[in-house]
């Protein structure tokens, strides 16, 4: 997979794997019922939310939303499922802040939602609050997706699940509004090329759709997920879009699964978590290993600076560096954009 390293041909700094160390089991779901896991959630204490998917019968998510809370050891609380009288279409990712959850019923394997929608939930002792549905239209015809993103400014991003890799990103183009539909704005899309990581129901395919999303706790990463591996964003300032723009600063192979399409940041909001559908799921974490605090554009720009500072390699990193500024700038003379490839924002 071609990153912005590839482009320049300058100065290297840790690749994007070196972030994130060997994944190890948190523990595996013994309840027979939780058979289709599509939306993880864990909680600053280690416990778990986890969300089934919901599709037509004889999936017994079919008419309800079923949501489990686990131990940190994935023992399952509170003697079963929270059933939630709402009817949804198609679950598929979860995303919690403070006490409300938000079920993102988005999915469409079909291609012919009318609407889409997110549901929230107050767990809060003080104020609990039932199902609250918000319902939106894509600008560009309907898509199926599985990834919500939620930053710490409480404006939720949709990302899609496209067979050619290129997802779109989509926010709501106006205030969340319970009585009627708001349309959403495509802000770009991010584009995932074949990793050759194994894992997932449909092969090479498999590499390049994204099944899930997350932020972390601390609001400062965000990550997708594809059935075999994880993309890792720093986070500013909640711009989602921002973000994702940039190339991702860390990419993780993920252990091969069935169907992997849960992912969450763990309680230090640095290590991922990930869950696959399938009876006994097991929760398998990921450890990051190095500090991930800076855009890739920093460690260009310091990576660069150290090497040039050396009197040996100075003037061959000066010559490379005006090379790489002169070659972009005609790129975008002649084509309006800059050159890019692997996963990326457009």
């Amino acid at each position: 997979m071609a990153f912005l390293v590839a482009l320049t041909g300058g100065p290297a700094w840790a690749g994007p794997n070196d972030y994130y160390g060997t994944a190890s089991d948190r523990c595996a779901v013994d309840d027979p019922e939780i058979d289709e896991l599509s939306g993880l959630v864990v909680r600053p204490g280690g416990d778990m939310f986890l969300v089934e998917d919901s599709t037509p019968e004889p999936n017994p998510g079919a008419g309800s939303i079923l949501m489990y809370h686990l131990a940190a050891d994935c023992a399952v609380l509170n003697g079963g499922p929270a059933v939630f009288a709402q009817d949804p279409n198609d679950i598929e990712d979860l995303a919690g802040r403070g006490e409300t959850l938000w079920f993102a019923d988005i999915g469409d394997n079909g291609a012919n939602r009318e609407t889409v929608a997110l549901i929230t939930v107050s767990l809060s002792p003080s104020d609990p609050q039932g199902p609250q549905v918000y319902r939106f239209t894509y600008p560009d015809g309907p898509h199926d997706a599985e990834a919500l993103l939620l930053p710490p400014n409480g404006t939720p991003y949709i990302v899609t699940k496209e067979l050619d890799g290129r997802s779109g990103v989509y926010r709501p183009g106006a205030p969340l509004d319970a009585t009627s539909d708001v349309m959403l704005d495509k802000l770009g899309e991010v584009e995932f090329a074949p990793t050759g990581t194994p894992g997932g129901p449909v092969g090479r395919a498999g590499q390049v759709l994204v099944t899930g999303g997350a932020v972390s706790g601390d609001g400062q990463f965000l990550a997708l997920r594809t059935y075999t591996d994880a993309y890792v964003w720093p986070l500013e300032s909640s711009d989602v879009w921002a973000a994702l723009k940039a190339p991702p600063v860390a990419v993780v192979a993920l252990p091969d699964a069935a169907q992997g399409e849960a992912i969450s940041f763990a309680e230090n909001s640095r290590n991922l978590v990930v869950g696959s559908e399938g009876v006994g799921s097991v929760i398998t974490e990921i450890p990051m290993v190095q500090p991930l605090t800076r855009s890739l554009g920093a460690a260009i720009e310091d990576d660069f600076a150290e090497l040039s500072s050396s009197d040996e390699l100075k003037w061959g990193a000066l010559i490379i560096f005006v090379l790489v500024v002169a070659g972009r700038a005609l790129y975008r003379r002649l084509f309006g954009r800059k050159p890019g490839s692997g996963a990326h924002g457009h």
